[in-house]
């Protein structure tokens, strides 16, 4: 399988987890995902000043400016990989 497969395996695989991952893992899953398919955040569109959630998945997401998406598509295989126990 190439990493692509493997990241789109990871995909599905993170849907049906053993546990919830506790909310920094979430967010950790969340900004590799962004930054795997879409590439750097656009720092144009702030999230609104009283959007907590919006505003922590910003944050997650803009500290991976500048990683690669082939770098996040690993990280997030291995993030998966570690929580499904496999």
């Amino acid at each position: 399988m190439d990493q692509k497969e493997l990241f789109e395996n990871a995909v599905a695989n993170s849907k049906t987890l053993p546990a919830k991952p506790d909310n920094e893992t979430l967010l950790r899953l969340y900004s590799l995902y962004k930054q795997a398919t879409e590439g750097d955040i656009n720092t144009e569109n702030l999230p609104g000043m009283f959007d907590f959630v919006a505003k922590a998945k910003y944050d997650a997401w803009l500290n991976l400016k500048g990683i690669t998406a082939d770098d996040a598509r690993r990280q997030y295989i291995d993030l998966v990989s570690r929580l499904s126990g496999k």
